[in-house]
């Protein structure tokens, strides 16, 4: 496999891509395949979910039981190797430590970026998404539509496998014919968590993940979509039949080494490193876009982590997709007699404009949930059903007091236990130790239902990231970035909205709530904390107040591109890993069009 150190690097490429996540492992997949000379630069090690997938150890395999700690905040199984929100000396720094007010950067530093970590649930974004400003005067309106991007969801569904259903829901969009796999069977709780939230008239319909329920058509998939590219048919369809359904027995955040779910590393990767035109550097900490005398990008600088010294890259195109926050810092630290102020950035708005999603969380105990038969409920790792954002017109017509909605997700069922399945059942048992304690854990064993909400956030001006004014630096001498946020009223009174949902909903089902917090500034999440932030290089249609063009174009730089999520103009309640992607193809195609015109 191509993997190259900065010494073996070509003199220069037709393309460098910064990052290896969705949109970097996207954006490398649409442009090798059609024949570009791509360089890709992780900042990362690299990583093999074939050989690296603890995929049927049990927790009592692991150190501490397989627990979270500092070092590893979601589990000793977790599949990020080296990231989180503390990286050891990468520091950055926080306006305020107030949790109102403080934001949670997560970073994977790792081949395949979050990609490897992420929860797969993959949903599109409707129209009302890209025209929220239109539609209640708030925020901002992407210079896009959904029919613009339509197309381009469905090539990435296809390619990655999604499953799912179409249910012609308000702002809910249906994929087109084929692109979506059958959804797995739903748990018990599922069933009931759909008939009694079915009752307040909350719709649960099937999840939307990048998990294969069955295997992908490798016969008809590839020539919808590269058609009249025959060889990157061949490859496609090689990827495609290099992974296994899923064996319904692992968590998906562990990785897969049967390629059953989407990680850039087992899907995009193969079939670009096949196709001989991209190659890959890992340990490549990118600090530094550089320009030629005629203003057009010509490389960057980075890092060898491996050895200390600062390298440089040579390309026709740079295409930034190192995350969002990653790729503002690698922006605002790209100064120059031309751009003081960072690159790409005469509007001012380079960094500006962060958003996350909106979270909050109920948990509840169902009494009808207990002493359930054995079974085996691993299933999907979760998300057979959720719930999509029920209340448009309510929320048009100013009868809920905020101005954008959420969907829900939600997890029960008999998971293999692990060393946390009794933990805190005091609040039910009263505390017990020996024997009746053995008895109340069978007893609440897979009779628990926890509820998160996942709601949008209005981009506000409160809300950024900027170089440190106070000089700290990483441990490789890169200035690092100092966040500021706020939430605003809307946010905190949809936090407080999803929290009466959840009570009401568990509440219906017969069950008791864990900690109810009506007041919605405590019980929003804080930002940053769902790892779902997006904008500091918002696209637009006016230059002056944007960084990029439709086509993730940067307006100063007309060979730099962004195709992370750091060019949303908004944050939905829907996931945006599905929306950076096919961002990510769209532009992709772009570059290789100007490419072959010789605009590029």
């Amino acid at each position: 496999m191509p993997f190259v150190t900065a010494d073996s690097q070509k003199s220069a490429y037709d393309v460098i891509v910064v990052g290896s996540g969705a949109a970097g492992g996207q954006s490398a997949y649409t442009l090798c395949l059609d024949g570009a000379k791509v360089l890709m630069l992780e900042a990362g090690r690299s990583y093999s979910a074939e050989s690296e997938t603890p995929m049927f150890q049990t927790p009592d395999m692991a150190p501490l039981g397989g627990v979270a700690t500092p070092d590893k905040v979601f589990g000793f199984y977790d599949a990020t190797v080296d990231g989180g929100w503390q990286v050891p000396g990468e520091p950055y720094v926080r306006m305020t430590e107030d949790p109102a007010g403080s934001f949670w950067w997560w970073r994977a530093r790792m081949l395949g970026g979050r990609t490897s970590h992420w929860g797969r649930i993959s949903l599109r974004n409707g129209p009302y998404d890209f025209k929220p400003h239109s539609r209640d005067g708030l925020g901002f309106d992407w210079p896009i539509a959904y029919q613009d991007l339509a197309p381009y969801y469905d090539k990435v569904e296809l390619l990655i496998g999604v499953y799912g259903s179409n249910e012609g829901l308000e702002n809910t969009p249906n994929s087109s014919a084929g692109c979506l796999l059958p959804p797995p069977a739903p748990l018990v709780s599922d069933l009931l968590v759909k008939q009694r939230a079915g009752r307040l008239g909350i719709p649960l319909i099937p999840g939307h993940r990048a998990v294969l329920t069955r295997a992908l058509d490798h016969q008809r998939n590839p020539a919808r979509l590269h058609p009249g590219n025959v060889t990157a048919q061949k490859l496609c369809a090689e990827g495609m039949r290099s992974r296994a359904p899923c064996l319904w027995a692992t968590p998906c955040n562990r990785g897969c080494s049967v390629r059953a779910n989407y990680q850039s590393i087992t899907v995009h990767l193969p079939p670009a490193l096949a196709s001989g035109n991209l190659d890959i550097t890992t340990d490549a900490m990118v600090y530094e876009i550089t320009l030629g005398r005629d203003g057009r990008a010509n490389g960057v600088n980075f890092i060898d982590r491996t050895t200390g010294k600062q390298r440089h890259a040579s390309a026709r195109v740079v295409v930034l997709a190192a995350s969002a926050c990653e790729s503002a810092r690698i922006l605002l630290n790209s100064t120059s007699a031309q751009f003081p102020q960072g690159l790409a950035n005469s509007s001012g708005k380079v960094g500006r404009y962060l958003m996350d999603t909106v979270g909050s969380s109920v948990r509840g105990q169902v009494p009808l949930l207990e002493g359930l038969p054995p079974m085996n409920e691993d299933a999907a790792d979760g998300h057979q059903f959720y719930v999509p954002w029920w209340l448009y017109r309510e929320q048009l017509a100013g009868k809920l007091g905020f101005a954008r909605g959420y969907h829900i997700e939600y997890g029960g069922g008999r998971h293999m236990p692990g060393y946390s399945t009794a933990a805190g059942i005091e609040w039910l048992t009263g505390g017990n130790y020996g024997l009746k304690f053995k008895q109340d854990v069978r007893r609440y064993y897979g009779s628990f239902i926890n509820f998160d909400g996942r709601g949008e956030m209005i981009p506000n001006e409160n809300s950024y990231c900027e170089i440190d004014p106070g000089g700290t630096k990483d441990k490789w001498g890169i200035p690092v970035l100092r966040f500021h946020w706020q939430w605003s009223e809307h946010e905190r009174r949809q936090a407080a909205h999803m929290q009466k949902t959840f009570a009401a909903i568990i509440d219906a089902m017969g069950g008791r709530v864990y900690e109810l917090q009506t007041d919605g500034a405590k019980a929003i999440a804080p930002g940053g904390f769902i790892i779902h932030e997006v904008g500091g290089a918002i696209m637009g249609s006016d230059r002056g107040s944007s960084v990029t063009n439709q086509w993730c174009q940067t307006w100063d730089v007309p060979n730099l591109f962004i195709t992370d999520g750091a060019v949303f103009a908004s944050n939905a309640d829907k996931n945006p890993t599905l929306t950076i992607m096919a961002i990510a193809w769209r532009a992709a195609d772009h570059i290789l069009g100007r490419m072959r015109s010789r605009e590029l």
